[in-house]
Protein backbone atom coordinates (compact mmCIF):
# COMPACT_ATOMS: atom_id res chain seq x y z
CA UNK A 1 0.00 0.00 0.00
CA UNK A 2 1.14 3.42 -0.49
CA UNK A 3 1.79 5.48 2.19
CA UNK A 4 0.30 9.00 2.25
CA UNK A 5 3.69 10.81 1.83
CA UNK A 6 4.20 8.98 -1.12
CA UNK A 7 0.71 9.57 -2.16
CA UNK A 8 1.38 13.07 -2.13
CA UNK A 9 4.53 13.20 -4.05
CA UNK A 10 2.86 10.89 -7.10
CA UNK A 11 0.14 13.71 -7.16
CA UNK A 12 2.00 16.22 -7.18
CA UNK A 13 4.45 14.81 -9.82
CA UNK A 14 1.60 13.78 -12.12
CA UNK A 15 -0.06 17.46 -11.72
CA UNK A 16 3.67 18.75 -12.64
CA UNK A 17 4.11 16.60 -15.87
CA UNK A 18 0.54 18.32 -17.27
CA UNK A 19 2.02 21.34 -15.63
CA UNK A 20 5.16 21.29 -17.89
CA UNK A 21 3.62 19.28 -21.03
CA UNK A 22 2.83 22.87 -22.73
CA UNK A 23 6.30 23.76 -22.48
CA UNK A 24 8.06 20.65 -24.16
CA UNK A 25 5.07 20.00 -26.47
CA UNK A 26 4.57 23.19 -28.39
CA UNK A 27 6.76 26.16 -29.48
CA UNK A 28 5.23 29.01 -28.20
CA UNK A 29 5.45 32.60 -29.65
CA UNK A 30 6.97 35.67 -27.70
CA UNK A 31 3.28 36.84 -26.26
CA UNK A 32 2.43 33.23 -25.25
CA UNK A 33 5.86 32.99 -23.10
CA UNK A 34 4.97 36.16 -21.36
CA UNK A 35 1.78 35.06 -20.58
CA UNK A 36 2.95 31.96 -19.42
CA UNK A 37 5.22 33.48 -17.27
CA UNK A 38 2.58 35.69 -16.07
CA UNK A 39 0.40 32.71 -15.65
CA UNK A 40 2.62 30.81 -13.65
CA UNK A 41 3.87 33.65 -11.15
CA UNK A 42 0.30 35.16 -10.55
CA UNK A 43 -0.84 31.51 -9.33
CA UNK A 44 2.44 31.28 -6.68
CA UNK A 45 1.00 30.44 -3.00
CA UNK A 46 2.30 33.27 -0.36
CA UNK A 47 -0.21 32.77 2.16
CA UNK A 48 1.67 31.20 5.24
CA UNK A 49 1.42 28.14 6.40
CA UNK A 50 1.34 26.31 3.14
CA UNK A 51 0.80 22.72 2.91
CA UNK A 52 3.43 19.96 1.70
CA UNK A 53 1.30 20.32 -1.91
CA UNK A 54 1.19 23.63 -1.69
CA UNK A 55 5.11 23.79 -1.80
CA UNK A 56 5.58 21.46 -4.29
CA UNK A 57 2.88 22.98 -6.55
CA UNK A 58 5.11 26.22 -5.88
CA UNK A 59 8.06 25.18 -7.02
CA UNK A 60 6.74 23.69 -10.45
CA UNK A 61 5.12 27.26 -11.06
CA UNK A 62 8.66 28.89 -9.93
CA UNK A 63 10.48 26.30 -12.57
CA UNK A 64 7.58 26.82 -15.42
CA UNK A 65 8.56 30.47 -15.10
CA UNK A 66 12.31 30.47 -14.99
CA UNK A 67 12.27 28.56 -18.24
CA UNK A 68 11.10 31.60 -19.60
CA UNK A 69 13.81 33.34 -18.76
CA UNK A 70 17.04 33.57 -20.32
CA UNK A 71 19.07 34.01 -16.57
CA UNK A 72 22.51 33.68 -18.01
CA UNK A 73 22.22 36.32 -20.22
CA UNK A 74 20.24 38.48 -17.89
CA UNK A 75 23.19 37.63 -15.29
CA UNK A 76 25.64 38.73 -18.08
CA UNK A 77 23.95 41.96 -18.65
CA UNK A 78 23.36 42.44 -14.95
CA UNK A 79 26.83 41.84 -14.10
CA UNK A 80 28.11 43.61 -16.72
CA UNK A 81 31.86 44.43 -17.31
CA UNK A 82 32.39 42.36 -14.15
CA UNK A 83 31.81 39.65 -15.79
CA UNK A 84 34.27 38.51 -18.05
CA UNK A 85 36.29 38.86 -14.60
CA UNK A 86 34.66 35.90 -13.10
CA UNK A 87 35.57 32.47 -13.83
CA UNK A 88 33.06 29.75 -16.06
CA UNK A 89 32.67 28.28 -12.09
CA UNK A 90 31.66 31.65 -10.43
CA UNK A 91 29.86 32.39 -13.58
CA UNK A 92 27.36 29.57 -12.97
CA UNK A 93 27.29 30.95 -9.09
CA UNK A 94 26.36 33.76 -9.37
CA UNK A 95 23.81 32.97 -12.47
CA UNK A 96 22.52 30.17 -9.32
CA UNK A 97 22.20 32.62 -6.99
CA UNK A 98 19.81 35.19 -8.85
CA UNK A 99 17.82 32.74 -10.34
CA UNK A 100 17.22 31.76 -6.65
CA UNK A 101 16.60 35.17 -5.74
CA UNK A 102 13.83 35.51 -8.92
CA UNK A 103 12.32 32.69 -7.26
CA UNK A 104 12.12 33.81 -3.81
CA UNK A 105 12.06 37.44 -4.04
CA UNK A 106 10.60 38.55 -7.68
CA UNK A 107 8.02 35.87 -8.64
CA UNK A 108 6.08 35.86 -5.56
CA UNK A 109 5.77 39.72 -5.47
CA UNK A 110 5.53 40.46 -8.76
CA UNK A 111 2.77 37.65 -8.99
CA UNK A 112 1.01 39.28 -6.14
CA UNK A 113 1.30 42.70 -8.25
CA UNK A 114 -0.17 41.16 -11.66
CA UNK A 115 -2.57 39.18 -9.96
CA UNK A 116 -4.17 42.25 -8.39
CA UNK A 117 -4.52 43.97 -12.20
CA UNK A 118 -6.35 44.28 -15.32
CA UNK A 119 -3.82 43.36 -18.30
CA UNK A 120 -3.85 44.79 -21.90
CA UNK A 121 -1.45 43.92 -24.46
CA UNK A 122 -0.29 45.43 -27.15
CA UNK A 123 1.10 44.60 -30.65
CA UNK A 124 4.30 42.37 -30.30
CA UNK A 125 7.28 43.37 -32.52
CA UNK A 126 9.41 40.90 -33.42
CA UNK A 127 12.59 41.40 -35.44
CA UNK A 128 14.64 38.39 -36.62
CA UNK A 129 15.28 36.58 -33.14
CA UNK A 130 14.37 39.56 -31.22
CA UNK A 131 10.85 40.09 -29.79
CA UNK A 132 9.17 43.25 -27.24
CA UNK A 133 5.91 42.19 -25.78
CA UNK A 134 3.79 45.42 -24.82
CA UNK A 135 1.76 45.28 -21.72
CA UNK A 136 -0.26 47.64 -20.45
CA UNK A 137 -1.70 47.33 -16.63
CA UNK A 138 -4.20 49.20 -15.64
CA UNK A 139 -5.46 49.92 -11.94
CA UNK A 140 -8.65 51.85 -10.85
CA UNK A 141 -6.84 53.96 -8.80
CA UNK A 142 -3.53 54.45 -9.58
CA UNK A 143 -4.21 54.59 -13.46
CA UNK A 144 -1.68 52.59 -16.21
CA UNK A 145 1.66 51.57 -16.05
CA UNK A 146 3.17 50.18 -19.08
CA UNK A 147 5.46 47.48 -19.39
CA UNK A 148 7.68 45.87 -22.32
CA UNK A 149 9.01 42.25 -22.32
CA UNK A 150 12.12 42.16 -24.06
CA UNK A 151 12.28 38.44 -25.35
CA UNK A 152 15.76 36.84 -27.64
CA UNK A 153 14.92 33.60 -29.63
CA UNK A 154 17.28 30.70 -28.73
CA UNK A 155 17.91 27.36 -30.64
CA UNK A 156 14.72 25.75 -28.37
CA UNK A 157 12.61 28.99 -27.58
CA UNK A 158 11.58 32.56 -27.04
CA UNK A 159 13.10 33.74 -23.46
CA UNK A 160 12.62 36.94 -21.26
CA UNK A 161 16.10 38.83 -21.43
CA UNK A 162 14.61 42.05 -19.61
CA UNK A 163 11.43 43.94 -18.72
CA UNK A 164 11.15 48.01 -18.75
CA UNK A 165 8.44 48.94 -16.07
CA UNK A 166 7.63 52.76 -17.36
CA UNK A 167 10.77 52.57 -19.88
CA UNK A 168 12.99 51.62 -16.75
CA UNK A 169 14.91 48.69 -17.27
CA UNK A 170 15.16 46.21 -14.97
CA UNK A 171 18.92 44.88 -16.26
CA UNK A 172 19.79 48.03 -15.84
CA UNK A 173 18.70 48.72 -12.26
CA UNK A 174 20.50 44.90 -10.76
CA UNK A 175 23.72 46.28 -13.43
CA UNK A 176 23.60 49.64 -11.02
CA UNK A 177 22.71 47.78 -7.73
CA UNK A 178 25.45 45.27 -8.29
CA UNK A 179 27.80 47.93 -9.75
CA UNK A 180 27.80 49.60 -6.33
CA UNK A 181 28.21 46.94 -3.98
CA UNK A 182 31.23 45.72 -6.13
CA UNK A 183 33.09 49.33 -6.73
CA UNK A 184 32.26 50.18 -2.59
CA UNK A 185 33.00 46.71 -1.38
CA UNK A 186 33.88 43.55 -3.76
CA UNK A 187 32.30 41.33 -6.06
CA UNK A 188 32.78 38.86 -2.68
CA UNK A 189 30.75 41.00 -0.52
CA UNK A 190 28.09 41.11 -3.22
CA UNK A 191 27.66 37.09 -3.58
CA UNK A 192 27.41 37.13 0.31
CA UNK A 193 24.83 39.77 0.55
CA UNK A 194 22.99 37.73 -2.26
CA UNK A 195 23.67 34.63 -0.18
CA UNK A 196 22.61 36.48 2.96
CA UNK A 197 19.30 37.65 2.00
CA UNK A 198 18.08 34.17 0.28
CA UNK A 199 19.13 32.61 3.95
CA UNK A 200 16.98 35.18 5.54
CA UNK A 201 14.38 34.67 3.20
CA UNK A 202 14.27 30.53 3.55
CA UNK A 203 14.01 31.44 7.47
Amino acid sequence: MISRKNRIYLIVFIFSLFLLSPIIAEETSPRNTVEILLNSISTIKTEKPLSLEEIQENNVLSTRALARLDMVEISRKALGKYWEKRTSAEQKVFTDLLSLMFIKEAFPNSGKFFSSFKLIYGQTITNKSQATVPLKVIHEKEGEIYIDFHLYKNAVQWQVIDVDLDKISMRNNLRSQFYKVISTKNYQELVRRMEKKLASTNG
